[in-house]
């Protein structure tokens, strides 16, 4: 599975990793519900479980994704100050997005 993260992004997801709440946790992007043909996402941190994929970004930044979910697939990270602040997910491959 692919994921691509801009540099923003990183930056909050390793502030992110930082925290109390994440230690020994790490970034995990899922589906949090389904708009017919795109999907909204959330953020959250987790373990590995059985079903998950790592994926490494070239951010320093692993990923954990649930394989069993194609929407999970391609999605791109990115975060904006402009117009508000914060987490943009989009998968161009399937069309989706989610304002975090």
């Amino acid at each position: 599975m692919k994921v691509k993260i801009n540099r923003n992004a990183a930056k909050q997801l390793k502030k992110m990793l930082e925290t109390e709440e994440a230690e020994g946790k790490m970034i995990r992007v899922a589906v949090s519900h389904m708009h017919g043909d795109h999907a909204h996402y959330e953020i959250s941190f987790d373990t590995p479980k059985e079903n998950d994929e790592i994926v490494k970004t070239d951010k320093d930044i692993d990923i954990l994704l649930d394989t069993r979910e194609e929407f999970l697939d391609g999605i791109w990270i990115q975060y904006f100050f402009v117009p508000q602040e914060g987490f943009v997910i989009t998968n161009s491959l399937k069309g989706g997005h989610h304002h975090h």
